[in-house]
């Protein structure tokens, strides 16, 4: 195992953001966080396929190497070209209307960046830091299939979406393609490819006592906090006080879907799943449910009336 490569991605990552930031407070503008994000992905699956090959070993003879690192690549072009394009048509990024010109609070999000980036990008720069011959086992092969099939679940989702957007919204809510089976396949994708690609890395490791490898895990993990713990961003946003238009357009059409359909895993027969099931393997969380205004006011008086 090759550790000075992961020493150098994580510079390379650091280089890539600061200098990003520093442009950007410059001209007090956000407008190169998510690409400078993009390209640092991309940076830093090219740069540990090249660093990590060798001359008995090359890259493009380690299928374990080219297919994870291919997959990665097309991941992250993916989300490059989406957040980019998501960006331009809303015409920037009211998350940073607040912040841009406040240097510290400003610079926390830009080495947020660099963590998640790097992270996210642990299992890969793993695999192709390794100097075991390449070899593929029956886990390996699943695990490669869940890491391409969690791309192209999320970009069918994402590009489903955007076309039902632009096309005017018909219905009330997105229920075309994917969406039809999951309340969020697109966040379903990205967390997929993550687990997958970090149980991928596995073989190209010294086994379960591999420090490096259970470092990876942080790519998973880290992508299930943002996406489903962390508030103004992902499932965590979009539920909760976030269903209120939903609730008072269409309450028994929306309330039958989220019956019906799972927040996470695409899948048929949800309405029959018990409840605890829903709570705890499918994270249909409690917390992402709506609460009308006058019910949490009622829970507010209600603990109020208690302390006096």
């Amino acid at each position: 195992m090759q550790t000075n490569i992961l020493a150098i991605s994580a510079a390379i990552t650091g280089a890539i953001q600061l200098l990003g930031f520093s442009v950007a407070y410059a001209l007090t503008t956000e407008v190169f966080y998510d690409v400078l994000g993009g390209l640092n992905f991309l940076t830093l699956g090219v740069y540990s396929a090249i660093d990590g090959q060798t001359s008995e070993f090359p890259w493009h003879e380690d299928s374990r190497k080219v297919s994870c690192t291919v997959i990665f690549l097309c991941s992250r072009f993916w989300l490059l070209a989406f957040l980019a394009w998501r960006a331009h048509g809303r015409g920037g990024d009211s998350r940073f209307d607040e912040v841009k010109g406040k240097f510290f609070v400003f610079l926390f999000y830009w080495i947020f960046q660099a963590g998640w980036v790097f992270a996210i990008s642990l299992p890969v720069i793993f695999v192709n830091s390794s100097d075991l011959p390449s070899q593929f086992s029956a886990f390996d092969y699943v695990a490669i299939i869940g890491f391409g099939l969690g791309v192209i679940i999320e970009v069918s989702a994402d590009i489903q979406k955007s076309v039902w957007v632009n096309a005017g919204r018909h219905g009330n809510f997105c229920q075309v393609g994917v969406w039809k089976y999951s309340r969020h396949p697109n966040y379903f994708g990205e967390i997929l490819q993550w687990w997958a690609a970090w149980g991928f890395s596995y073989n190209s490791g010294s086994g379960v006592g591999d420090i490096q490898w259970w470092f990876g895990i942080l790519s998973p993990l880290l992508t299930m906090q943002i996406l489903l713990f962390t508030g103004g961003t992902g499932v965590a946003n979009a539920n909760g006080a976030g269903l209120k238009r939903y609730y008072d357009k269409c309450p028994e059409e929306y309330s039958e879907y989220r019956k019906s359909t799972s927040i996470l895993i695409p899948m048929i027969g949800y309405r029959h799943v018990p409840m605890f099931i829903k709570r705890t393997i499918f994270l249909d969380l409690k917390r992402y449910e709506y609460q009308p205004e006058n019910v949490i006011e009622n829970a507010n008086e209600s603990g109020e009336a208690e302390e006096n």
